[in-house]
């Protein structure tokens, strides 16, 4: 059953508060569509938060402003997703001439709080993409924000979503090790998608937060979710040895590079129709290139992370994070007192994969729905018995499965009872991105640092539905 505007209205509140108890949200004879504002045309508003939306759920929700710095890409992003509303570049304005009941925060890290705030602080509930935000202080700023405006913050989360990361989670929640010590998580970005990072204002730590922020949130959203337990303590390593200024020589975009034929890192944007008509024809109008040089001097985040986190229910996670390695996957390790929980994806060696690293990039942000469907194991092995290979069916398309079905919770059944608690509220933020947060903080002072001092939400040993 499709949801309504009311219907969603008055379910978004618990669902931003993770519940797992059955929502009460009625009210079905209200058939006005629920409308939403965009901030932020970059390739994940338009596609996912754009295009996929319209294109599924028309039914029940309605874009009614799109804003953006570049007008250009405005203009691109209207015709791209199919609607016909108006176009801002001054936020205020959009909010107050379209009277939103949901506003889309898909803009650069950095100005996440920005967004979020103002929407909270105009009676509205805000959805943004990960990571929350990129500091301590902009993370305290929004935990005010919402607790003032009466308002939900929803958190994008995709990977909890997947079957496969599900599966884990049910494992866990048995007690099919005993009762978990420690975890092991290392995550592996390849030469094709590790690298794009370097090229964007993903690489400016002024922008994204480093990828201890930016891409780990993900990954410590999910640990956070797994092991149940908020953080308490992280120590952390980190240094730039392969990007940026480390690079043999740089040049001053892909494009014009006159090292092209020597590089092997050069990547053709002309070939890309798509980033074509959203980027490169707008440059003009922002200055913000899309095929930048990997090896410029200005970027200042690290490319090799690692990080130790002590939870608030003692179980010690060992993290590390690799922007440069010849294949993109993860491996997991649960260790428990009656066992182990091995599992990993994308791993060439272990799964016999024969794919072209930037195809298998294509089909996980493939929002067309071309299903590819296969299975992964994961591997129980309990204490003096033999271990147990557990099949699990795996999508490839839209992140693992996880994107259509956070869609689905958000806008079609957001007052069904999740019993894997997968809703992503303020906490949840708050909670991923205080660890890359203290991990960034961790390696510029070679100290320990304590979850509990950067803002006052206090970490819990258990997770609070």
């Amino acid at each position: 059953m499709k949801t309504t505007r009311r219907k969603f209205l008055s379910s978004v509140g618990l669902l931003a508060v993770s519940s797992i108890v059955p929502l009460s949200a009625f009210d079905f004879g209200n058939k006005k569509k629920l409308r939403i504002v965009l901030i932020g045309t970059g390739v994940r508003g338009i596609d996912f938060w754009g295009k996929r939306l319209v294109d599924n759920y028309s039914d029940i929700l309605e874009f009614v402003g799109l804003c953006d710095i570049n007008p250009g890409r405005l203009e691109f992003a209207q015709k791209y997703i199919g609607v016909s509303c108006p176009l801002f570049v001054d936020f205020d304005k959009m909010i107050n001439e379209t009277k939103p009941d949901l506003v889309l925060v898909v803009t650069k890290d950095s100005t996440h709080h920005q967004y979020i705030i103002k929407g909270l602080d105009y009676g509205i509930d805000v959805l943004t993409e990960k990571p929350l935000t990129t500091d301590e202080r902009k993370s305290q700023d929004i935990i005010d924000a919402e607790r003032r405006s009466g308002k939900k913050l929803i958190i994008g989360f995709n990977y909890r979503w997947s079957p496969y990361n599900t599966k884990i989670k049910e494992l866990l929640a048995e007690n099919s090790i005993g009762k978990l010590v420690s975890v092991d998580f290392h995550w592996y970005l390849n030469t094709y998608h590790g690298a794009s990072y370097f090229r964007r204002w993903h690489g400016l730590r002024q922008s994204s937060g480093t990828l201890l922020v930016h891409k780990a949130t993900h990954h410590f959203d999910l640990l956070n979710w797994w092991i149940n337990s908020d953080p308490f303590e992280v120590f952390a390593y980190g240094d730039l040895d392969f990007y940026g200024s480390n690079g043999p020589f740089r040049g001053d975009k892909c494009r014009t590079c006159p090292n092209k034929t020597k590089c092997d890192f050069y990547w053709d944007i002309t070939k890309d129709k798509h980033l074509m008509n959203l980027y490169v024809k707008n440059e003009h109008h922002d200055n913000y290139i899309r095929d930048n040089c990997l090896f410029r001097d200005e970027i200042n985040i690290y490319d090799k992370m690692s990080a130790q986190v002590k939870y608030m229910n003692n179980v010690i996670l060992n993290y590390s994070l690799t922007t440069y390695s010849p294949y993109e996957g993860w491996k997991v390790s649960f260790n428990g007192t009656e066992g182990k929980i091995d599992a990993w994806l994308d791993i060439p060696f272990i799964d016999g994969l024969n794919v072209e690293q930037a195809e298998l990039h294509a089909r996980e942000m493939d929002q067309t729905g071309k299903e590819i469907v296969s299975s992964n194991p994961i591997i129980l092995h309990k204490l003096w018995k033999e271990f147990e290979k557990i099949e699990v069916p795996i999508e490839r398309e839209g992140h693992g499965g996880g994107d259509k079905r956070l869609h689905e919770k958000i806008f079609v059944h957001p007052d069904i009872a999740d019993p894997y608690d997968r809703a992503a509220g303020l906490r949840d933020g708050v909670m991923s991105v205080l660890i890359g947060i203290a991990a960034r903080n961790s390696i510029e002072s070679g100290e320990k640092v304590r979850i509990a001092e950067l803002t006052n939400m206090q970490p819990r040993v258990k997770r609070m539905v």
